[in-house]
């Protein structure tokens, strides 16, 4: 992986664990955060750049859906 892609990639898994943790419910929160570091790790070894940038588009829009979620929750 490109150095820039794997900058690319921490920041996005930042900003989905920094959103995740203001949901207000605990429920929630734990699921999220559960789920954003065992998608992580899954998919840590993939190597191929097209399969690794759909799965930065994806963590994108999931992150677009946190922060609206997050919001919602205030």
């Amino acid at each position: 992986m490109a150095a820039s892609s794997r900058a690319q990639v921490l920041d996005l898994y930042r900003a989905m664990l920094r959103e995740s943790k203001r949901f207000g419910a605990y429920s929630y929160r734990t699921y999220a955060i559960r789920r954003i570091r065992d998608a992580f790790r899954e998919n840590k070894n993939v190597k191929d750049p097209a399969e690794i940038q759909a799965l930065v588009n994806k963590a994108k829009r999931d992150l677009g859906i946190i922060r609206r979620q997050s919001e919602d929750e205030k």
